[in-house]
């Protein structure tokens, strides 16, 4: 065994701090929200692009969705009728395609800096499909009520 890892210390750490020191006194366990506000607050560089690129293309598809959707509601008559259900699944399409495209040209590869990959777009579809359902939910259960309410 090595030197840290013994029965008696759970998690392999027999109360040596990292680089050898004791710890200190002042070190405590943080709670589970402390904990979550701090990853929040320090996230990976390419996560963060990988969101807010997506985050930037469902706010502006986001927009013509819902002046589409308003559109239908006062009554307007546009070729082909009625067509929310697809405009709908073309949202989230288009969020998912062009959310991942766009963190494919803003985050290269870790580790290789310059170098774009398919990871780069495999991290930009998993963070732009979670925000397309939030960016429906967001223009459609609150800021449309909301303009509706401001167009009584």
């Amino acid at each position: 065994m090595t030197e840290g890892s013994g029965p008696a210390s759970p998690g392999g750490r027999s109360g040596v701090a990292a680089g050898g020191a004791a710890p200190s006194a002042d070190m405590r366990r943080r709670g589970w929200f402390e904990v979550r506000w701090r990853q929040l607050r320090r996230a990976p560089t390419p996560v963060v692009r990988a969101v807010l690129s997506s985050a930037a293309v469902a706010a502006v598809l986001g927009i013509l969705l819902l002046v589409y959707d308003l559109a239908l509601d006062a009554g307007a008559d546009p070729p082909g009728g009625d067509l929310r259900v697809l405009a709908g699944f073309l949202f989230v399409g288009a969020v998912a395609f062009l959310g991942a495209w766009l963190t494919y040209l803003v985050v290269p590869q870790p580790g290789r800096p310059g170098v774009r990959s398919w990871w780069s777009a495999a991290l930009g579809l998993f963070a732009a499909l979670p925000i397309a359902y939030l960016a429906l939910v967001l223009l459609f259960q609150i800021v449309k009520p909301v303009l509706q309410g401001i167009g009584r």
